[in-house]
């Protein structure tokens, strides 16, 4: 259908708002960011071009390394952890077993308290005197397991992550809205097939939620790549940046004052993401082959 003059002004009207606050927002800022990143700045002093010599710099520090491994863990528990258990409870309550409604209501309950709130009711929990963990240990009789869980090295990060994976309700609901969508004509026919729950959830309720599955995957990568606020307030990515992560070392090189560096960790986090993203719609893609 060719469009007629006033349809053409009409669309460049309704587009044009979303367009010009897209580039103040979002391009010029990341333009401005690969620009800083090739610079040696401290914010007061005339800044040096410096090319790619913060970038390899940063590749060099085996704090960055540390960061970067840390948040590739985070995304890979989260994806492979932390989304499957928020299906895995989706499936359950669209089956409205009793109390479904209290069970939906108290999974989700966590996601509207402040981050900040609960790295602090989980740094109480891990405290290593008077921390419920290590009392509930001591209770059991097993007072030799209680220890400084975010000061001892091999435990620090994994209780850091460990603590967060167990909120899913944000993307159980997002699934739950998907398989309501589902028509109950599917599971009917397959009921009088003879087929069970279990072979109904992976014949008909996954694959007709993957697009839903994709966005709880999607963002529990993309929350995972900017984790901050809980392991700086945890941790602060101790103990010997165990626990660091690439937003945590980006903020510590602006603490610095190394604008370049701190830029330079930027980009590097959003080809990261970028890369990310991209394989979870690739891998998504040919789930989606293998039910054409």
């Amino acid at each position: 259908m060719k469009l007629t003059r006033h349809d053409r002004i009409g669309l460049v009207s309704f587009t044009l708002p979303g367009l010009i606050l897209f580039l103040l927002f979002f391009i010029i800022p990341v333009g401005y960011v690969l620009v800083v990143s090739l610079f040696k700045w401290d914010g007061m002093t005339e800044a040096v071009f410096v090319g790619f010599d913060n970038y390899a710099s940063i590749w060099k520090t085996s704090v960055f390394r540390r960061s970067l491994t840390n948040n590739l863990v985070w995304a890979l528990v989260a994806t492979c952890v932390q989304v499957p258990l928020a299906v895995l409870m989706a499936l359950i309550l669209n089956e409205r077993p009793r109390g479904w409604k209290l069970f939906r209501t108290v999974y989700y309950f966590p996601q509207v308290i402040s981050g900040v709130a609960l790295a602090m009711l989980w740094s109480a929990v891990y405290n290593s005197e008077y921390g419920l963990l290590n009392g509930i240990l001591k209770l059991l009789g097993r007072a030799d397991l209680a220890k400084n869980w975010l000061g001892t090295l091999q435990t620090a990060f994994p209780a850091v992550l460990i603590y967060w994976v167990f909120y899913i309700g944000y993307y159980m609901v997002i699934v739950m809205s998907d398989l309501s969508g589902i028509s109950k004509d599917y599971y009917e026919a397959a009921d009088i097939d003879g087929a069970g729950k279990i072979r109904q959830a992976f014949a008909i309720s996954l694959p007709l939620a993957r697009n839903g599955i994709m966005t709880c995957v999607t963002l529990a990568a993309v929350m995972s790549l900017r984790q901050f606020e809980q392991v700086y307030l945890l941790t602060n990515g101790g103990p010997a940046n165990r626990t660091s992560t690439m937003v945590l070392y980006l903020y510590k090189q602006i603490q610095n004052m190394r604008y370049g560096l701190a830029n330079a960790a930027s980009v590097m986090l959003i080809i990261v993401g970028i890369i990310v993203i991209v394989g979870i719609r690739q891998l998504f893609k040919l789930w989606h082959a293998a039910y054409e």
